[in-house]
């Protein structure tokens, strides 16, 4: 029997685990992918307090192995079913494991949205990707497109400038809403090509390879030659599973407030998958503590 189990192995969950075991409970982190979650596929982060700039898998490392210095128990599967009779909840997993525990605080995070186009699916890890230093380096000396003009947009977009030949940002709104400073660093830059406000039309391929991106800019119809395709369009959360224990709004995410309760008495929600004006690590840290300390006083009670 665990005093809570944590599923989702991003900030949120794990500052979650590392509150709850700072008192005295134990406590269960499953993860269904890596932990560290969205961070991980940042080289560098320069907004998380006391760090000048750190890398994202560096500071996911550094957290996994704090809470289980802690000695937090950390699993790799999937929980696939979490159902509550109010006093305690029951998890089972993908592998077939069941664990039992007093409180469970779901911190799933967010994946990435995609353009829903057809074709799309198929070309993703072969043409349409999410991480720039992931698979950036694939096409070293070639064109790529990158769709989006916020923050992460603009961050994966100076590492790609850094290795393609050319780099087509191409944004639905009619400005860029990244910070002023990553907006600098890569709108200067002699290989690099803007176009906002426009539409993504198709992705078009020969021989199942994607040779590039189809779209309208103020009325009139373009193609964007290129070799790759980075989306960075944001994030949708992926909370179906959990409907039964916790509302959700309108856009799929917890319903649920700083306080992060749910309808469910011992069931608490923190992080990217709960509705909230700002997605940072530093507010997901922030929920997961309050989720935390929320989950121990129930069970204290």
């Amino acid at each position: 029997m665990y005093d809570i189990i944590v599923i989702g192995g991003g900030p949120a969950g794990l500052t979650a685990a590392l509150y709850a075991l700072r008192n005295g409970k134990k406590v269960m982190v499953v993860e269904k992918d890596v932990f560290g979650g969205q961070i991980t596929n940042s080289p560098r982060v320069e907004n998380i307090p006391g760090f000048a700039s750190i890398g994202g898998d560096e500071f996911a490392d550094a957290y996994l192995e704090q809470v289980m210095g802690q000695g937090g128990e950390v699993v790799l599967d999937e929980v696939t079913s979490l159902v509550s009779d109010g006093e305690t909840v029951t998890v089972t997993t993908a592998a077939g494991e069941t664990l039992t525990g007093r409180a469970a605080v779901i911190a799933t995070g967010t994946k990435h949205r995609v353009l829903g186009l057809p074709g799309e699916e198929d070309l993703i890890g072969n043409g349409v990707h999410f991480c720039a230093v992931c698979d950036g380096d694939f096409y070293r000396d070639k064109a790529v497109c990158m769709i989006g003009g916020g923050n992460s947009a603009f961050v994966e977009g100076n590492l790609l400038a850094d290795t393609v030949s050319k780099l087509i940002m191409l944004q639905d709104l009619p400005f860029f809403t990244a910070d002023e400073k990553l907006q600098k660093q890569l709108l200067g830059r002699e290989n690099v090509e803007t176009h906002v406000g426009t539409k993504i039309l198709a992705l078009e391929t020969e021989g199942g390879r994607l040779t590039g991106v189809r779209y309208s800019e103020n009325g009139t119809e373009k193609t964007a030659a290129c070799d790759g395709l980075f989306l960075a369009i944001g994030f949708i959360p992926d909370n179906e599973l959990f409907s039964g224990v916790a509302e959700l709004d309108e856009r799929g995410y917890f319903a649920s407030g700083e306080s992060c309760v749910t309808r469910t008495p011992n069931v608490f929600v923190a992080g990217d998958c709960r509705s909230k004006s700002l997605r940072q690590v530093t507010t997901a840290c922030a929920d997961g503590a309050v989720a935390a300390i929320a989950a121990c006083a129930f069970i204290n009670k």
